[in-house]
C-alpha cells in the first residue's frame, strides 16, 4: 500500500470500479460535508456517515448535523439511528457498514464513507478484536458498582484481573475502565487477551477496492473554521438544545451522547449556574454534581495557552442564549463554557490529525510505529492489503482529484 503524494494524479481515476469504497477522512470543521454533497450530485455515490455524534436523534446543533432539508436532499445512512439514552458499539457500526456497502453496490452506487470519527475508520481499515458485546445485566452491575464505590474501585479491580489494561489506561478513563471490567466479568478473559487475537477488517475484502482519502488542512485555517462554527452553534442555541434534551430524556453525564464535545461543556455550565432543569424528578442531580462538582471559576492556564482569541464575556453570543444568567458570575461561567468547548474541539482536531498522519506515514514507510495511536502497532495485514491511500492538504485538492 505504499503511495507517495507525487503519484496522486494517476492513482485514482474518476472512473472508479463498481466495487469501490471511498473513505473521505478529515478533521472536524474541514469541509467534508460540502464535498460529499458534490459527489452525491454526480449520481455515482451514496453517503454513509462515519460520525459517532450524528447517530443520535435530537442532537442537531452541537453535532453540526445536516438540516432536515439537507438530509432529504442528500440522504445519509447512520444518521439519527438511536436516541441519546442508547449506546452504539463500534462492532455494531462495522456490521451496519458491511451491510450498507453491499446495499450501495447492489444499487449500482459507490459507498462514500464521510466523517471524522477515527475510531470507526480504524475498525474498518485495521479490523476489530473479537471482543463480545457487553451483556446488559453485566453492564448494569458494573455501573452500579461504579456509582457506589467510584471509578477507583473498578480501576483497582482491573489491576488484579487484567494488569496489561490496568497499566495502559489512565485511572480516570471511566469509559474504558468500565468496559474492561465488563469484559472480564462476562467472559473471565482479560480484555487485553481478547485484543491480542487476530483481527479481520472490512477493507481486507478482496472483492472490494478501498480508497482512503486523508485531508489534513493547515492548522491556523482549521482553527479559524472551528471557532466560526462554534460561534454559529452558540447563536443557534446549543445551550437551549441541551436543556431540551434534559427535559425529554433521563440523561446522565456518563452517557456516550453526553460526552460529545460541546454537550459536555454545556452540562458543566448548567451545573455551575445551578440551572433549575437539573431539579427535574427524572434526572439524578447528584450524578451531575458528582461529575462537575469541582467546576473551576476560571479556565485553566493550560487551556488559555491554546486559545489565542479571548472574547468579551458581555458580547451578544453569550447573552443571546443565557436563560437565567444575569450576574457577572454567571456570565463568566458562560465565557468559560465557550472557551472550554473551543479548546476541546481543537484537541479533538489534534487527535484526528495525529491519526491521519500516522496512517499516511504507514503508507510511505513500512517500518512506521503506530504504538499509542488509534491504530494498532501490528498492521501487517493492513500494509499488505489493497487499500489505496491518498493525502491532501486542502479539501479543494481532494475535490479536484476526485473530479
Amino acid at each position: 500500500m505504499r503511495l507517495s503524494s507525487d503519484s496522486l494524479s494517476s492513482s485514482l481515476s474518476p472512473d472508479l470500479a463498481d466495487n469501490s469504497v471511498v473513505c473521505l477522512m478529515a478533521p472536524t470543521a474541514s469541509g467534508k460535508t460540502a464535498l460529499a454533497y458534490e459527489l452525491y450530485d454526480t449520481g455515482r455515490y451514496e453517503l454513509i456517515s462515519v460520525d459517532s455524534a450524528l447517530i443520535y436523534r435530537d442532537m442537531n446543533i452541537g453535532t453540526a448535523k445536516p438540516t432536515a432539508t439537507e438530509l432529504a436532499r442528500y440522504p445519509h445512512y447512520l444518521v439519527d439511528i438511536i436516541n441519546p439514552m442508547q449506546s452504539y458499539s463500534v462492532a455494531e457500526f462495522v456490521s451496519d457498514v458491511a451491510r450498507l456497502i453491499d446495499r450501495c453496490h447492489q444499487n449500482g452506487k459507490i459507498p462514500l464513507l464521510v466523517g471524522g470519527t477515527m475510531m470507526y475508520y480504524m475498525a474498518l481499515l485495521d479490523g476489530l478484536s473479537p471482543v463480545p458485546d457487553s451483556d446488559n445485566s453485566v453492564r448494569a452491575r458494573v455501573e452500579q458498582w461504579r456509582q457506589d464505590e467510584g471509578i477507583e474501585a473498578l480501576y483497582d479491580y482491573l489491576g488484579k484481573v487484567d494488569s496489561v489494561s490496568h497499566q495502559r489506561l489512565n485511572a480516570t478513563d471511566t469509559q474504558r475502565i468500565t468496559r474492561a471490567v465488563e469484559v472480564y466479568l462476562q467472559t473471565a478473559i482479560p480484555l487485553s487477551d481478547w485484543q491480542r487475537q487476530p483481527k479481520q477488517a472490512l477493507a481486507h475484502n478482496p472483492k472490494q477496492q478501498w480508497h482512503a482519502l486523508a485531508v489534513m488542512p493547515e492548522r491556523p485555517w482549521l482553527h479559524e473554521r472551528i471557532e466560526q462554527r462554534l460561534d454559529i452553534m452558540w447563536a443557534e442555541g446549543l445551550v437551549n438544545e441541551v436543556i431540551g434534551l434534559l427535559e425529554r430524556y433521563p440523561l446522565t453525564p456518563n452517557l456516550p451522547s453526553m460526552r460529545c464535545v460541546g454537550y459536555r461543556q454545556v452540562l458543566e455550565y448548567l451545573v455551575h449556574i445551578k440551572h433549575p432543569i437539573l431539579e427535574q424528578p427524572h434526572l439524578d442531580k447528584a450524578q451531575f454534581y458528582e461529575a462537575f462538582g469541582e467546576c473551576e471559576a476560571l479556565i485553566t492556564d493550560k487551556s488559555k495557552q491554546h486559545i489565542t482569541t479571548q472574547r468579551n464575556m458581555t458580547q451578544p453570543q453569550c447573552q443571546s442564549h443565557l436563560l437565567i444568567a444575569n450576574s457577572q458570575t454567571e456570565a463568566l461561567a458562560c465565557q468559560q463554557m465557550q472557551n472550554k468547548a473551543l479548546y476541546a474541539t481543537r484537541q479533538l482536531a489534534k487527535r484526528q490529525y495525529t491519526w491521519l498522519r500516522k496512517l499516511v506515514q504507514l503508507s510511505d514507510n513500512s517500518t512506521a510505529s503506530l504504538t499509542n495511536t488509534a491504530l494498532s502497532s501490528d498492521m501487517n495485514d493492513f500494509k499488505n492489503n489493497k487499500i489505496m491511500l491518498h493525502s491532501f492538504t486542502t479539501m479543494e485538492q481532494a475535490r479536484e482529484y476526485l473530479f
